[in-house]
């Protein structure tokens, strides 16, 4: 456990976050091979109807990991207060609430899979196999939500570093999983989802094991879930935050699967270039996501402890960290970027290198617009906001379905690639209203002094 609100700010998010860094970056190396294996051994047709639910993927996950994360700021504010009976209390929460939410969810899409997979206008040819693949998917979200709970509860208590280690044996599994379900049983593309779900499981089952050996004082006994029934002010606060923090990730999320309906229209050439320029931007993005993700944490902790000065002193600090790695993914991306697409995806395809790098030549130079977005969004999160980054994800969400009705009929795959910098520079507004000019620090001074 670290507690964040004593020394250093910037040693402070460094030690959280590089931990984290290299766990979503093993995640990333995971994705990426995967798109590899998949494209090497079944081809691009199989490749492409995989891209094909990509948002959709995106969609489920960012909501469980919004989720989960929204759970873990209660825990981190018990935390950075001393009051271990509510954090305990929190973490009883946090495994009753996510486990109902995921069985309602994994019902509901399970049922209306293949009309979605329509709606985002999948093309004929490659509906059985999306479906197929994201079923098993679908079915696997319980798993994928105790992983992301368990991460969570972790990094709320400053230990981002066990969670490291669980996800590099999630990653080495799931690669050696996918070569033997692909290449060894030749299960398609099924099996590249089976091994997804199977490796996910080997490490919440090893996360548990851990944690009840190591941290004890984590795990709840039947007293704490008891104590969360007869505590509807905890349930209402968990859920709002968890559901706020889960929707400001699914509002961006399905701007994205708006934008992959007009995708899916292109043909199958521009669906795998957009699904490989994608993933290379979930990588160049990961430090934004990583010091969002550690401000969280950070600032919630601060503010259990009544530390208003340090949570400023960090968000700027988070910045120009941020800022830094902008600078050098611009280097990146003007030098090696083909090389990198053809490393994801294994095609020689002129048109697929080419698409894929226009849309990443334009939109790395609008990235420090992100880091903004990025780390105000999730610090109002840890600060109790749940207003505004739901106001700024929604100005996302509006804008894409905006760009697919007004820009894509007139400019084609153009007009996905300049939607999202033209929409950064409208939703970065009202994030930047809040922390200068809203009432956000003056209502936590307020809350934080002694009466």
């Amino acid at each position: 456990m670290k507690d964040m609100t004593k020394g250093n700010p910037t040693k402070l998010i460094l030690q959280f976050a590089i931990p984290l860094l290299i766990s979503n970056l093993f995640q990333q190396v995971y994705s990426l091979a995967d798109t590899r294996i998949v494209g090497s051994f079944l081809g691009e047709e199989v490749l492409a109807a995989v891209g094909a639910t990509s948002s959709l993927n995106s969609l489920v996950i960012g909501l469980l990991m919004g989720m989960t994360n929204g759970f873990a700021i209660v825990t981190a504010r018990f935390f950075g207060a001393d009051d271990r009976k509510s954090m305990k209390k929190a973490i009883a929460g946090t495994i009753v609430l996510a486990a109902g939410t995921v069985a309602v969810l994994t019902v509901l899409s399970v049922v209306f899979l293949t009309p979605l997979l329509r709606i985002l206008n999948t093309p004929d040819y490659l509906l059985v196999q999306a479906a197929s693949y994201f079923r098993i998917i679908l079915l696997g979200m319980m798993v994928t939500v105790f992983y992301n709970g368990c991460a969570a509860t972790l990094r709320a208590v400053g230990d981002s570093v066990t969670p490291l280690i669980f996800l590099v044996i999630a990653t080495v599994s799931n690669v050696g999983l996918d070569l033997l379900f692909i290449c060894v049983f030749h299960s398609g593309v099924p099996g590249a989802a089976i091994a997804t779900v199977l490796a996910q499981g080997i490490s919440v089952i090893l996360c548990l094991l851990f944690i009840k050996k190591r941290y004890p004082e984590l795990v709840p006994c039947c007293d704490d879930f008891m104590r969360l029934f007869h505590d509807r002010h905890l349930v209402s606060w968990m859920y709002s935050t968890g559901l706020s923090m889960g929707f400001m990730l699914s509002l961006v999320n399905i701007g994205s699967v708006v934008l992959q309906s007009a995708i899916n229209t292109f043909g199958a050439n521009t669906i795998v270039a957009h699904t490989a320029a994608r993933k290379l931007t979930e990588l160049f993005m990961m430090p934004f996501s990583v010091l969002a993700t550690t401000m969280a944490t950070y600032c919630s902790q601060n503010l259990g402890a009544g530390k208003i000065e340090r949570i400023k002193a960090g968000i700027w600090r988070a910045l120009i960290l941020s800022w830094i790695w902008c600078g050098i993914v611009i280097v990146i991306c003007y030098s090696i970027v083909p090389t990198l697409i053809y490393m994801v995806t294994g095609s020689t395809t002129a048109e697929i290198l080419n698409t894929a790098t226009k849309y990443l030549h334009i939109n790395c130079i609008f990235y420090f617009v992100t880091v903004v977005i990025s780390v105000l969004r999730n610090s109002l999160q840890g600060m109790g906001d749940m207003v505004t980054p739901l106001v700024s994800s929604s100005i996302e969400l509006v804008g894409k379905v905006l760009i697919v009705v007004l820009l894509v009929p007139r400019l084609d795959y153009m007009g996905v690639i300049v939607s999202e910098p033209i929409i950064w520079f409208i939703m970065v507004i009202p994030l930047i209203i809040q922390v200068i000019f809203g009432k956000t620090f003056r209502i936590m001074r307020e809350e934080t002094q002694p009466a």
